[in-house]
This record gives C-alpha cells, sequence and structure tokens, in this order.
C-alpha cells in the first residue's frame, strides 16, 4: 500500500515519519498484517536519507507497532489493533455546520433490518433474478468495449440503450418517442433531482400526492421550493384541489402510490388542462407499471400530452433489482439540451458497463421474458393477500382496491393511527415487517392503514406471515379495549 507522509516544513524528519506513520495505525487506515514500504522505496519519495526512515521504523519496532520479517519486509502488528481501540477518542466535530435543512431530513432506515416476512413496499424479489446472465453481460460490456471504459460517455446516455429503451415504451406503454427523447439516470430519485435543478427556482410551489412518496418531498425541500399536499381519493389525484401557483406537479397516476389507485382518464386530462391554465410542469412517475394484472393499461399522460408539458420518468428498480440503480427521463424538446447539462454537472453520466449490458438485455428479448415471469409471480402473490386480508381482516382492515403494481394498500375500519402504529411495532417483534400508512402523510391525516408489499415476499410464507400479524391485530385490539 502507498503511504503518504507530508514532511514540507517540517524539521524532525526522522520523529515526523514515525509520528504519522504511527497516527494511520491507530486511526486504522494501516491494518493488522499490512505492510510498510521497504525503507529504501519510502526514502527515495520522500527525498531523505534511508537512515531516517529506518530510525522511525525502529521506533515503531520498539513500541509493538511492527514487525519485520527476512525476505518479506515490514508490516503492521496485531498488537496495533489493541492499541488503536485503547488509543480511540472522539474526533472534533468541526467547525463547519451544514444548511439547517440537512439536519431535519432523516436517512431512510425502512430496510435497515431484515425480515423474515417482509411485507415491505417496493422491494421486488431479488431470488427470482437472472444474476449468473447479468454477470455475463456486465464481463462482456467490459471485455467488448475496453477503450470506452477510458472515455467519459454521452450525459445523456448510452445511444443503443436509448433507442432499445425508446422501442421497449413505445411498444408497451404506446409512446411516440425517439432516443433523442431519452436520458439515462440513476433511479427515479437523480431523474427528479434533475428535473428540479432545471425546472425550478427557490421559493417555487410544487404540488404533491397526498399520501405520496416521502423521498420526493424531501428532495424539492432540499431544493428550495415551498411544498403544497394535495388529496388522493378513489380516482387519484384530485385535480381541483391543485393550488393555483405551483409551479410543478409530481404524480404516479397508474399505480398511486402508496394507495395504489390508478387516476381516471377524466382526472388525467383534467390535470393536463389545469397544467395548461397555469403553465406548470407535470412530473408522471410510472414505476411499476409492468405489473398490471388486469385491465388495459391505462395511457401515460405523456401520451396524453399535446402541449410538451409532461416529464416522464422511468425504473428498472422494480423490474430488475433496486441496486442497479438505473432509470431514464423522457423529457419535452424545450427542456431536452437543460437535462442533459443538469446531468453532466450530477455526474457527468451513468456507468457505461451498467448501460450496455441492459441494452443487451433488452434487445435479446430476456428483460420482457423476465417481467411476463414475475408479473405471473407477483399476481399469485397479490391474489393470495387481497383473498387473506379479506376472509380473516375484515373486522380491523378494508383493502383498496387496486390492479397493479407489487402492493396493496389496507385503511383500518375503527383503528386510530395510534393503533395501527403500534400494530406495526408488535408485528416488527414477530418478525414480520409492514408499513404504517401513516409515515406516507405530507399534511393530511388520512384514514389510519397499512402498506403491504409482496415482492420480496415468498409465496410459501404469505400464509404464516399474514397469521403473525392477525395476531398482532387481535392483541392490540384487546388491549385497547381492557384498558377503555
Amino acid at each position: 500500500m502507498e503511504v503518504h507522509v507530508n514532511l514540507a516544513g517540517r524539521k524532525d524528519l526522522s520523529g515526523e515519519i514515525y509520528r504519522q506513520l504511527r497516527r494511520a495505525i491507530l486511526d486504522g487506515r494501516l491494518r493488522p498484517r499490512e505492510y510498510l514500504p521497504p525503507t529504501r522505496e519510502l526514502a527515495r519519495r520522500l527525498s531523505v536519507a534511508r537512515t531516517t526512515v529506518t530510525v522511525a521504523y525502529d521506533r515503531l519496532s520498539g513500541e509493538g507497532f511492527v514487525a519485520s520479517r527476512v525476505g518479506a519486509g515490514t508490516f503492521v502488528t496485531e498488537y496495533a489493533a489493541s492499541a488503536r481501540r485503547e488509543s480511540k477518542g472522539r474526533r472534533p466535530d468541526g467547525a463547519l455546520r451544514p444548511l439547517p435543512l440537512w439536519n431535519s431530513l432523516p436517512l431512510v432506515s425502512a430496510f435497515d433490518r431484515p425480515a423474515q416476512f417482509d411485507f415491505r413496499s417496493g422491494l421486488p424479489d431479488a431470488s427470482l433474478f437472472p444474476h449468473d446472465r447479468w454477470r455475463r453481460l456486465i464481463a462482456s460490456s467490459l471485455e467488448r468495449k475496453p477503450a470506452r471504459a477510458a472515455i467519459y460517455g454521452d450525459p445523456a446516455g448510452y445511444p443503443p440503450l436509448r433507442e432499445a429503451i425508446a422501442r421497449y415504451i413505445g411498444i408497451g406503454r404506446g409512446m411516440e418517442i425517439s432516443a433523442d427523447d431519452i436520458t439515462i439516470v440513476n433511479g427515479t430519485q437523480q431523474g427528479l433531482d434533475i428535473v428540479g435543478r432545471t425546472m425550478l427556482a427557490p421559493r417555487d410551489r410544487v404540488a404533491l400526492e397526498d399520501p405520496g412518496y416521502p423521498l420526493v418531498r424531501r428532495l424539492f425541500e432540499s431544493l428550495g421550493a415551498r411544498i403544497s399536499s394535495v388529496p388522493v381519493d378513489q380516482s387519484g389525484l384530485v385535480v381541483d384541489a391543485l393550488p393555483r401557483r405551483a409551479r410543478l406537479v409530481y404524480v404516479t397516476p397508474s399505480h398511486q402510490y402508496p394507495l395504489g389507485v390508478s387516476m381516471s382518464l377524466h382526472r388525467r386530462r383534467g390535470l393536463l388542462e389545469w397544467a395548461e391554465r397555469n403553465n406548470a410542469a407535470i412530473v408522471e412517475d410510472d414505476y411499476d407499471s409492468e405489473f398490471r394484472f388486469r385491465d388495459r393499461p391505462i395511457e401515460p399522460l405523456q401520451t396524453l400530452d399535446g402541449s410538451g408539458r409532461v416529464i416522464y420518468l422511468g425504473s428498472f428498480s422494480k423490474t430488475m433489482l433496486p441496486t442497479i440503480r438505473l432509470g431514464f427521463l423522457v423529457a419535452p424538446t424545450s427542456l431536452r439540451s437543460a437535462v442533459h447539462r443538469a446531468k453532466q454537472l450530477t455526474d457527468w453520466h451513468t456507468a457505461i458497463p451498467l448501460q450496455v449490458a441492459l441494452t443487451e438485455f433488452i434487445e435479446t428479448g430476456e428483460f420482457s421474458r423476465h417481467v411476463r415471469k414475475m408479473r405471473e409471480v407477483y399476481r399469485v402473490r397479490r391474489e393470495m393477500i387481497i383473498e387473506v386480508l379479506t376472509q380473516q381482516f375484515g373486522d380491523y382492515l378494508e383493502v383498496v382496491p387496486s390492479i397493479a403494481g407489487l402492493h396493496v394498500s389496507a385503511l383500518a375500519r375503527t383503528a386510530s393511527a395510534e393503533q395501527i402504529t403500534a400494530v406495526v411495532e408488535k408485528a416488527s417483534e414477530a418478525d414480520v415487517a409492514i408499513q404504517d400508512l401513516r409515515t406516507f402523510t405530507i399534511a393530511r391525516m388520512a384514514r389510519a392503514g397499512i402498506v403491504l408489499g409482496y415482492g420480496a415476499i415468498p409465496s410459501t410464507q404469505i400464509q404464516e406471515g399474514l397469521r403473525r400479524l392477525r395476531s398482532c391485530f387481535v392483541a392490540v385490539h384487546r388491549g385497547s379495549t381492557s384498558t377503555a
């Protein structure tokens, strides 16, 4: 390992080498069994006499931090680990402080703890993903294009991938677009960040579904936007409740997150008319539209848009894996150049090997086959959950009708929000992971309820997981009755 020692302006050179190496060992930057550079090599690199380095090494050896082996060199000893634990002190916080906003935004912890019965939403089944094939595609992308590995790519994305996605959603979603309309991004979050950077000035108003995706609100707040929450009913976003002066509205019309309802055609047209009247932009997040289990897919807002006001976001996190961090943004022609510039400033471009591999995955038809397979798997799980909820949870929950996606929501019939929170906590103790609908609210406290995902839980575990969940409802209900 190459070791850096700063001797600029120092007088006691041997002592300085000793102190800096000792500090690197105690800090854990140099770990047990790692070798220090040979004295001759380090002396040459530091432009000092070899004796100067030898004296420093001897001091470290005398204190037990390093040892030498004939023919091998000088290495850090196991003693250094115990010395590090004993000397470990609290580092100073530092004088720099972030803007107050960054102290108030919590890190997502919903996925920190694994659960045996995992009903959390937004998670696909990673065990059924073709990992071996994907690994070969990644390796092939590195082997076939070694020259491209040393060159920065197009901020808009790898051109063949943009072509493949344009064809895929052109066929699957009826969108009349070209590769030029597409920008490859690192998932929906980066797509939203780019939209915010290109569209919003400080204090601009953004309208969000309530309940809705919490990270969207936090992202737009971090960009200085003012947030207006808009209620959602059985037909989707309530367009009549939109504020007149909103610059942008974010919606999930195909499968509202988290309630699961689809936006009616009347509402979709009304939203487009509202945007035209108010000179506003619409961000359409089509995050899991591939998993529709009955009825024909609803037309994306983008296909109904006649004035170029819709920015369409798609993601491969649900159809493939969240860890891949691949998505795309379809922007109107008027925004395309700005979007490319914002992408370049953010991270220049998404990883090229991933883009090359995904291109092959789509073009060979493997992506479509994987989606079809998973759609059937998720359909079976969804029907099992809805059947059990309907038959065994009727006293406690009312299932929100939905026909797509990777989760269902259920509203509490009589339980309070506090009781639902208690159920969620008790379920966690029983190794059952579900989500409280209250965590998705912005301003309006809707009816209490829960969100149940079926992407990550095998069909064989659904019955037992829901049996445990029902026990939690019973226990909380009895507890509240006994204290009444």
